[in-house]
């Protein structure tokens, strides 16, 4: 019996972090095709009954996610519980808990008020990036649950305080990297620029003009500066982890992630809003946020180890 549940345990954290991977991208998906207001002004309901009558795509996109959140939020209320009456005694259990929890909502609300009442571009921004937190938050949850610290020694785990503060200040960074991605999305600006690396190549030190050169080239400059800052941690993670293997091969991830998400950015422009290369973009931000999120756990980790040292 105890082997049946924590088997199924598995499958629910499993499928709960695919649902919460899913209400990310399906919340890129009703940006990217303009189908936030599929359903009318109406919410929960949709153009005034609960299953929609007339099906269009906008409908059928902006319907969807909105079943998917449903029934992905049912799955974390039952993986949070069910963690904290099964693993409560490990210390993040608790904490992740509740950040999933709230953020689940908080997103919810801000897309109900979207649908309501309307809202700014800058405060939609903030939609994908409150998401993120409670997909992150579910991810950790699992990796929990399927032992991914017992896996990788992570029990043994040392990070250096300059490292510490790397991996703090890159998590926190990324996510001005990600509100600005997003904030591109929602300006509409992300084709005021047809070239790239530059807004125009044969004019490289041009100062962008109007708003929306400014927001896709301010976001394209926080992600150079991103870039940069991984790729500094991980040459100094190849040169003094290699022995911790979780941190060595962490952030090697982290870095060729990051590659990804920077080549489907280019993309964007060359394929002119290229549906795929869109949503793939949004996915490898999540990935990698997530993957950032792990190594704040694993600082967490060193510090208990160094506690118990003493």
């Amino acid at each position: 019996m105890q082997h049946y549940q924590s088997k199924l345990l598995k499958w629910i954290a499993f499928a709960t972090t695919i649902g919460m991977l899913l209400i990310l991208i399906g919340g890129a998906l009703v940006t990217k095709t303009e189908s936030g207001l599929g359903c009318g002004r109406n919410w929960p309901d949709c153009n005034g009954s609960l299953i929609p009558k007339e099906i269009t795509t906008e409908v059928l996109i902006e319907f969807s996610h909105r079943l998917v959140t449903g029934s992905v939020s049912i799955l974390v209320l039952i993986l949070v519980v069910w963690t904290w009456r099964k693993l409560g005694t490990i210390r993040e259990v608790k904490f992740l808990g509740i950040l999933a929890i709230f953020f689940l909502v908080a997103q919810a609300l801000i897309g109900a008020a979207q649908v309501l009442w309307g809202q700014g571009d800058f405060i939609l921004a903030l939609h994908f990036g409150i998401s993120l937190i409670s997909f992150a938050s579910v991810l950790l949850l699992a990796m929990i649950v399927f032992e991914v610290d017992k896996k990788f020694d992570a029990d043994k785990v040392y990070i250096s305080k300059k490292l510490k503060i790397h991996t703090f200040g890159v998590t926190l960074y990324s996510y001005i990297v990600v509100y600005t991605g997003a904030l591109v999305r929602h300006t509409q600006a992300s084709l005021v620029c047809s070239d790239w690396p530059f807004c125009n190549n044969e004019d490289p030190f041009a100062l962008p003009t109007g708003l929306h050169q400014w927001v896709q080239m301010g976001h394209r400059f926080a992600v150079l500066l991103i870039f940069v800052w991984v790729t500094y941690i991980a040459l100094h993670v190849i040169k003094h982890y290699k022995e911790q293997r979780v941190i060595y091969w962490g952030w090697i991830i982290a870095f060729f992630i990051l590659l990804a998400q920077m080549m489907t950015g280019m993309l964007i422009i060359f394929t002119k809003l290229n549906l795929i290369v869109s949503l793939l973009h949004s996915f490898f931000i999540s990935c990698l946020f997530g993957l950032f999120c792990y190594m704040i756990l694993l600082v967490s980790r060193s510090n208990y180890n160094e506690k118990n040292i003493k």
